[in-house]
């Protein structure tokens, strides 16, 4: 039997360069991705997945999130 996916690891570090200039003013994981950021779009589908901890790897900065 397999296991079930009980962690999920987001990595949201990095500056963003290619997103310049939008991501000058907001981190590029708080872009809207529709009509909500872009990190609880992936949140929200990890809990649909099944997990029970999120892990989200931040780089120093990122105080928005």
């Amino acid at each position: 039997m397999a296991e079930k996916v009980r962690t999920a690891v987001i990595p949201a570090a990095g500056y963003g360069t290619r997103w310049l200039p939008a991501s000058k003013s907001i981190p590029k994981e708080m872009l809207p991705v529709w009509d909500r950021p872009a990190i609880q779009t992936v949140v929200e589908e990890a809990v649909q997945a099944g997990c029970k901890r999120i892990l989200i790897i931040l780089s120093l900065g990122k105080g928005a999130i």
